[in-house]
Order: C-alpha cells, then sequence, then structure tokens
C-alpha cells in the first residue's frame, strides 16, 4: 500500500523510471528484463571496403635500334598485339648494306663448307684404299668443323640484323601510343610504338586511417567493377609504406590465380577481409548519439547509468562495439534516446 501512494505522489516521468526499477526488482535472478537485451561477446571479421582503379604496372617502349626509315606501321592506338608480330619495318642504306653484305659472307661460307664436306668424303674412302692417312682425316674433319662453325656465326649475326630492322611486340599486349610514322626517319634509340603487356595490370587502392596498419600482403578480397561486370578476387601484393600528401596509404593487389579478367581504367570498390576481432554486440537500437560521442544505457538495480562506447561497424539491425562495453550487462533497446535524455524533461517547465 505504501509502494503504491508513493508512486501515486511521483510526476510522470519519475512514475516511469520508478515502474521499471520495481519489476526489475520482482524479476528472479538471470531474467531478461522486458525492454532491454544482454549484450554478447561475439568474433567478428570486419572488411575494409575502398575505392580501388585498375592500372599498369609498367609500359613497354619499343625503340629503334638502328638509324632508318620507318616502313609498314599499320598499328593503331588500343589494337591488340601478339608476342613475336611484327609491327613496324626499318629501312635506309645502312641496314640494306649491313644485309646485303651479311648473305653475301653467308653464300661464301656455305659454298666452303660444301668443299670441305667434299673433301671429307674423298679422304674417308682414300684412308679405306689406304691412300690416305688418318691425319689428313683429321685435318679434313677439323675443316668440316670450322666452315660449319662460320655458317652458323654468320647466320646469327643476320638474323640480329634483320631483327635490328624489323620492330616487333615481345608479349602479348595492347598499343598504347604510336610515336613515329611511317616514312619518317628515326634516329637509334627513338620510341616507335608505346605496349602495354596484357598481364601486367594491377589494382591500386588507398587506406586510410587505423585500417591501413592491418592491411600486409597475401590478405584476400574481392574487386566490384563499377559497370557491374564479374566481380574479381584479388590478392594484396604490397603495401607502398609511404603516406601520400593527403594521408593515405597505398595498396597494390593482383588477380587472384583462375579469376576473371580485368581492363586497364577500369574503376569499383574493393573489400578485403581484415583479421578477425572480439567485439561486443547490440542492437543499433540501443545506440545514442549524443554531442559528438556514442553511449548506451546500462540498466541495473540503480537504474539506467549511461556509458560510453566505441562503435566498430553496424551490419543489418546490430552494431559491433569495440571498446567500453562489458559483455553479459543488460543495455536498454526500448525508448533508449527518450531515457537517455530524461534530464531535460526533469528541468522542463510549462509555460505560463
Amino acid at each position: 500500500m505504501m509502494t503504491w501512494l508513493l508512486a501515486a505522489n511521483l510526476r510522470p516521468h519519475r512514475l516511469l523510471r520508478f515502474l521499471v526499477l520495481m519489476g526489475a526488482a520482482a524479476l528472479p535472478a538471470g531474467a531478461q528484463i522486458p525492454g532491454t537485451v544482454a549484450a554478447q561477446l561475439v568474433s567478428l571479421t570486419p572488411r575494409f571496403q575502398t575505392y580501388a582503379e585498375v592500372q599498369p604496372i609498367s609500359i613497354l617502349p619499343l625503340r629503334a635500334a638502328e638509324p632508318g626509315v620507318l616502313s609498314g606501321l599499320s598499328v593503331t592506338p588500343g589494337m591488340q598485339v601478339h608476342a613475336g608480330q611484327r609491327l613496324a619495318t626499318l629501312g635506309g642504306p645502312g641496314i640494306r648494306n649491313q644485309i646485303l653484305q651479311d648473305e653475301a659472307e653467308l653464300r661464301a661460307a656455305r659454298a666452303q663448307l660444301d668443299a670441305a664436306r667434299k673433301t671429307l668424303m674423298i679422304q674417308h674412302q682414300q684412308m679405306q684404299a689406304h691412300l690416305s692417312t688418318r691425319q689428313q682425316l683429321h685435318q679434313a674433319a677439323s675443316a668440316v668443323a670450322e666452315a660449319k662453325s662460320s655458317v652458323q656465326n654468320i647466320q646469327l649475326r643476320l638474323r640480329a640484323v634483320r631483327q635490328l630492322a624489323s620492330i616487333t611486340a615481345p608479349v602479348d599486349a595492347i598499343v598504347l601510343s604510336l610515336n613515329s610514322s611511317t616514312g619518317e626517319l628515326v634516329s637509334a634509340g627513338d620510341v616507335v610504338v608505346t605496349l602495354q603487356p596484357m598481364h601486367a595490370l594491377w589494382l591500386r587502392a588507398a587506406c586510410y586511417g587505423k585500417a591501413a596498419y592491418q592491411i600486409h600482403a597475401g590478405m584476400k578480397g574481392v574487386f566490384h567493377p563499377s559497370d557491374g561486370s564479374a566481380a574479381v578476387a584479388v590478392r594484396v601484393q604490397s603495401v607502398a609504406g609511404a603516406m601520400t600528401p593527403d594521408g593515405a596509404e597505398s595498396i597494390l593487389m593482383t588477380r587472384d590465380h583462375g579469376s576473371a579478367q580485368w581492363m586497364n581504367g577500369e574503376f569499383g570498390t574493393v573489400s578485403l577481409r581484415l583479421p578477425a576481432v572480439k567485439a561486443v554486440k547490440v542492437p543499433t537500437a540501443a545506440m545514442i548519439l549524443s554531442q559528438g560521442k556514442w553511449w548506451v544505457l546500462i540498466h541495473s538495480v540503480h537504474g539506467d547509468q549511461p556509458q560510453q562506447v566505441t562503435p566498430m561497424l553496424t551490419r543489418g539491425w546490430n552494431t559491433y562495439i569495440s571498446a567500453g562495453l562489458t559483455p553479459g550487462v543488460q543495455v536498454v533497446v526500448s525508448n533508449a534516446y527518450l531515457r537517455f535524455h530524461s534530464s531535460i524533461a526533469e528541468s522542463y517547465q510549462i509555460p505560463d
């Protein structure tokens, strides 16, 4: 009877608090208090997500090895070329004279080789008829070996000169730019074509804040292109280790084995799996923002006590807290914001 008389003399907001306290005292130990939930300790695998762009690891400039006039340049920027494909040819008196000279030397060396082989054959026949000595046979064999070596050396030199006169793609690539045109006189060392190797692309992303210290080489993630094409599995190859002027750290990733292709300039978002951490899970409805800080109300027999917390992330209806909250405590969920600011109601005066 005394309890009801005391309750009747309380203001409405104080009456609500009084009834909640009385109800909590009447519940058996370990029972769930209405309007509250118990904070749970969980293992969480957070993800780091940021903007990323596909960029070339390197570009490949093809230079003229000898001075000459450029001809046969038929490729255009954006065209895909294959390893060994001829892109252009260098002509001119110097290269042409060198090729003619080497071809003449090769013909002479082949004639000398044929003569040496005939001499060796005769020496074999005379050796069987006892008309030649073993020393003469060895000398004929040495002459054949020397002539054969001379032919091979001249062939290699002629092939090298022809390669110098032909500009070919060393790998499968895409033509980025043409630095010369057909009919132009180029000097030795001038860039004729610039290529981007097909498999020399990586994904670059910027990381800000504490997440940069958790990312390391070998971590896996997924790149989602902005055009909606198939996601690409990626692996972190390196972290730059140096901050950019805006405070970001560069992360460099390559395609994981067997994943989909990507193209230079493609952009989107990349999501990396960070190491698992322990966090306290509460419903997002329990979170209260006040003066730039996050709070929750902890319910106990002494009433609702505000507790400052540090949220980690929010997934669905739950928020995961990294610091400030002990697992197992009862957190107010029902009207948490209003009950947190109940002190405003206590000082409110009805205007006359």
